[in-house]
């Protein structure tokens, strides 16, 4: 498990610990409200990959991660200090907003099978951000909520194998692998992903993981469902919208497969942004087929 450090993290805009840009005051008085409320929470996104990685990211929010039944506490609180608060998409997030400025409350994935636990504050590292007692999120959290983000725009597989290479020997892989359970394929594809992408490094890797899920593919490959199921809405709301709408597969992320409700994924999927996702079929056919006279795209294939 990773030492708690006591380092000052600051990495926004490259600014320093101690920045007194309008939105660093916003964002630590969002920090030292939850402290005097007494609700936990634990910092993702750039400050907490700064601590795993010892590089960061310019961050254009702040990721604070609470448990389910803390939220309702937590957004009352911050409207009566003067803020402006929403349950954003009530299966996952909700925001904490000043003007241009906005915290994210993260309670679970946006798939719905990443909730925040107990684990993410029994495991999380004690540290400074901004000047402010908080806790990062520990690296097992971070590479199992990450590992499901795999959007046309966005795809945090790079996030994940940079903290399986700063951290492989440190790692907690029986919590990890629990993490994942019944969708142990996610990360066997990025532990093989990893070796492709680190040659040199793949033996960093337990053997003893990767002999597992060898296993596991070696059972599964003798049978297969008989009920036609897409998981692929548990890694991108959009790109797999075409299997659910039009191909006859059963979604992935409601009931009995995964914890979401039908209006929950409703509004989930109302938020796509068509023109940055460009999921299949949100255009006409014949669109699709000007590149090629016989309305085929044929690009370089093995």
């Amino acid at each position: 498990m990773t030492q708690a450090i006591a380092t000052d993290y600051a990495p926004t805009e490259g600014s320093a610990p101690h920045s007194n840009s309008p939105r660093h005051r916003f964002y630590r008085r969002v920090l030292r409200a939850l402290n005097a409320a007494g609700i936990d929470f634990a910092i993702g996104g750039g400050y907490a990959l700064e601590r795993h990685l010892g590089i960061g990211r310019p961050t254009k929010d702040l990721d604070l991660f609470l448990r389910p039944a803390d939220v309702k506490a937590a957004l009352g609180h911050f409207r009566s200090i003067g803020f402006d608060a929403e349950l954003t998409f009530p299966h996952w997030l909700a925001k904490v907003t000043r003007r241009d400025d906005q915290v994210d409350l993260i309670f679970n994935g946006g798939n719905g099978i990443c909730p925040v636990d107990d684990d993410w504050f029994r495991y999380a590292i004690p540290a400074r951000v901004l000047g402010v007692p908080v806790k990062l999120s520990p690296v097992e959290e971070m590479i199992w909520s990450k590992a499901f983000v795999m959007e046309r725009e966005r795809f945090d597989g790079a996030d994940v194998l940079h903290l399986l290479n700063a951290c492989a020997e440190t790692l907690d892989w029986s919590r990890l692998t629990r993490r994942f359970g019944r969708h142990w394929r996610v990360l066997f594809a990025h532990l093989t992903l990893f070796g492709f992408v680190y040659p040199s490094e793949r033996c960093r890797i337990p053997e003893a993981v990767m002999q597992q899920c060898a296993r596991f593919l070696e059972l599964e490959m003798k049978c297969a469902p008989s009920r036609r199921i897409c998981r692929g809405t548990l890694t991108s709301r959009a790109q797999y919208l075409v299997d659910i709408e039009h191909w006859g597969y059963e979604d992935g992320r409601l009931a009995p497969h995964g914890s979401m409700t039908d209006d929950e994924a409703s509004i989930w999927t109302a938020a796509i942004d068509a023109e940055v996702s460009r999921p299949l079929g949100s255009q006409p056919a014949d669109a699709a087929a000007v590149d090629s006279p016989n309305g085929a795209n044929h690009g370089g294939s093995l």
